[in-house]
């Protein structure tokens, strides 16, 4: 009788364990940036922060963003394949190129954004339980422009004294930008109940709808 009731005791706690949501690991409340971006016409971008499902997943969900689609940045065109890529055999980092409009959200609204509930910018080399450099979050600048909005706004968050440890997100020339296979592309919206999903990037879309709601998109843009 004793076992019995302590099996039953396991079982209850596994099932109060899988109905509590998890909650997103990297949600900060990143600064306002101070110098906001002079951008007209749609514009394009380019963000590393970690596995790219996570980040793509989050501007999918974002008002203004036309499309978001994974790749490779940094390395050849002879080495962007995700079996070398996610070997560390490269000198690509999984990225995710961003088509937006600039009237309804502005590049540095993204940077908040990324940095409030996509990536922790203290965390070199590996974001939530991925490691190595092709995991590393960095911001390739498309422009000038862009480069001087990334320039501030980094500097801006060292100063805010949200992150207790350094920033060491880098600034990255760019190179060209190569998408990732297929099946890569719209993971979230394809494979909702993937283990890994559910547990690392859901959360993160879960708190831009709760952070950014005047932001927030319900429908997955795809493409």
């Amino acid at each position: 009788m004793k076992f019995k009731a302590t099996m039953l005791a396991f079982a209850l706690a596994a099932m109060a364990l899988v109905a509590t949501p998890v909650m997103a690991d990297e949600v900060f409340d990143a600064p306002v940036a101070a110098r906001q971006a002079d951008e007209s016409g749609m514009q394009t971008a380019i963000f590393a922060g970690g596995c790219f499902w996570g980040i793509e997943g989050i501007f999918s969900h974002t008002r203004g963003v036309q499309s978001a689609v994974s790749g490779y940045h940094g390395g050849t065109a002879q080495t962007a394949r995700y079996s070398l890529v996610s070997a560390g055999r490269t000198d690509h980092a999984e990225a995710v190129r961003v088509v937006y409009d600039p009237s309804i959200v502005r590049y540095d609204q993204l940077l908040q954004i990324l940095f409030s509930v996509g990536a922790d910018p203290t965390l070199l080399n590996r974001q939530g339980p991925d490691r190595g450099r092709h995991y590393r979050t960095a911001i390739v600048p498309l422009n000038a422009e862009q480069r001087a909005v990334a320039t501030s706004y980094l500097a801006q968050m060292s100063r805010s004294g949200v992150w207790s440890d350094p920033i060491v997100v880098a600034i990255e020339n760019p190179i060209r930008f190569y998408e990732a296979e297929e099946y890569h592309q719209d993971f979230m919206h394809k494979n909702p109940n993937q283990a890994y999903i559910v547990r690392w990037d859901a959360p993160k879309v879960a708190a831009l709808r709760e952070k950014f709601p005047n932001l927030w998109r319900a429908a997955f843009r795809t493409g």
